[in-house]
């Protein structure tokens, strides 16, 4: 396969984002920002499930194509893959508080994938790649300041 006959497809990434209970504040902010990433064209959801375990340990998933409603991500699901298996979901059941609430994004980060074909087609192959989660940037920025104003 050449270059110009490579499928243009950027990294697919996913987050699963639990919401304890007493702290589901469901405001539709959240399915702003993914629309709002959607248009701007930096990403393409892939898949995208919610998962409620209850206070028993029932566990109830609803796929993304089957949510409707205006402040839905059902206006999403066109050309959705079924990404996130059973068994990924019981997984992630596991690993839930119960009482909580967990959306699962599966999404392909459309930015790259111009960026992979340059690379590519100049001799480039990708040898590692990472992620530093937000929630250990804001832990670290939140470390210095203390040590900056222990310091002063």
């Amino acid at each position: 396969m050449t270059d110009d006959e490579a499928p243009t497809i950027g990294p697919i990434d996913y987050v699963i984002i639990e919401f304890p209970p007493g702290e589901q504040n469901f405001s539709g902010e959240v399915i702003d920002e993914i629309r709002a990433l959607v248009d701007a064209g930096t990403i393409r959801v892939v898949d995208a499930i919610v998962i409620a375990k209850d206070e028993d340990g029932d566990v109830e998933a609803v796929e993304l194509s089957e949510l409707d409603g205006p402040d839905s991500l059902g206006t999403l699901a066109e050309d959705l893959a079924d990404f996130l298996a059973e068994a990924d979901i019981a997984t992630l059941a596991e690993a839930m508080e119960p009482g909580s609430v967990a959306g699962a994004l599966v999404y392909e980060n459309v930015w790259a994938a111009p960026f992979a074909v340059a690379a590519r087609r100049a001799g480039g192959r990708l040898v590692a790649d990472g992620r530093i989660h937000s929630q250990d940037i804001a832990a670290a920025l939140a470390a210095d300041a203390e040590n900056e104003e222990q310091e002063a």
